[in-house]
């Protein structure tokens, strides 16, 4: 029997009881609906092929592969491999796999024109200890803006790139790297629920536009104290066959990037956009 239950006070709804291989329409529904209302869902108990969990994943949008081509699966492109390949051939660990999600609170896709609706999980290999992966409402961080600040971001946007300030491309090809920010308002009204949330990465963001670069700075600053509220969290601890989804357009999140290295933490990633319009209402 299906279950859904929430597992924080604002973000992070759990469901159990349910293969996804076999959910029909109606079945998924209330599945989409809980992931909309809690923005972080984890599924567990699954046991999937590749195929299996790309034709899953295809439910929520458009799938579309990682800048990062080095750590693309080489038979499905689709799939990022995350935690493989984490030693170099003379046995020292290359931190940009090890630590890669754990550099700090962050949104997937903010570098992109048209930024990831989500990013999937399916957890294949999990370490005995440490490996967790925390998330923050973007929601809770809007509602916990002062009215200056929500009167001061109102229809403004933020240039952002996929290593902000400070360049961080190690994941990229060299032809990937350097393409002009994309602009997104910093203040984001969610297209599925019309919810505002605070849109926010401090690694990508390069300025907000329309302000003087002190003021943009201090902007940036503050902005980040707002991140993760007390009630607005949610920490998960991976099983293998978990699938965890988060809606990149109103969450934050980050890798704990503290499990013993010489153990395994492997997952398949997808990342996904919303359905192009034809698309959209073919699915409707």
């Amino acid at each position: 029997m299906v279950q859904i239950r929430r597992v924080g006070a604002q973000i992070g709804v759990e469901v159990s009881g349910v293969d996804v291989r076999k959910l029909d329409d109606a079945g998924f529904a209330p599945i989409y609906q809980a992931w909309l209302d809690h923005n972080v869902m984890v599924v567990t108990g699954q046991e999937l092929t590749i195929p299996e969990f790309l034709r899953y994943s295809d439910r929520f949008g458009f799938i579309t592969p990682h800048p990062s081509k080095s750590t693309r699966h080489p038979e499905y492109p689709k799939i990022t491999m995350l935690g493989i390949n984490k030693f170099t051939p003379d046995g020292k660990l290359n931190d940009s796999i090890y630590r890669r999600g754990a550099e700090g609170w962050h949104t997937d896709g903010a570098y992109d024109p048209v930024p990831f609706k989500a990013t999937q999980l399916y957890g294949v290999a999990v370490p005995d200890t440490g490996g967790d992966t925390l998330f923050a409402s973007g929601y809770a961080a809007y509602d916990a803006l002062s009215q200056r600040l929500k009167a001061r971001l109102d229809g403004v946007n933020g240039a952002f790139s996929y290593g902000g300030k400070r360049k961080s491309q190690a994941l990229l090809n060299p032809e990937d790297r350097d393409v002009p920010p994309a602009i997104h308002p910093i203040v984001r009204v969610h297209s599925e629920t019309g919810r505002k949330s605070l849109y926010y990465d401090p690694g990508k963001i390069i300025e907000v536009l329309g302000a003087e670069p002190a003021e943009s700075d201090d902007l940036i600053a503050e902005l980040e104290t707002y991140m993760v509220q007390p009630d607005g969290q949610y920490r998960h601890k991976w099983r293998v066959g978990d699938i965890v989804i988060w809606d990149n357009r109103c969450s934050y999140h980050k890798a704990a990037g503290d499990y013993p290295p010489e153990q395994d933490r492997i997952h398949w990633r997808v990342s996904i956009q919303e359905f192009p319009q034809a698309g959209r209402l073919a699915a409707e």
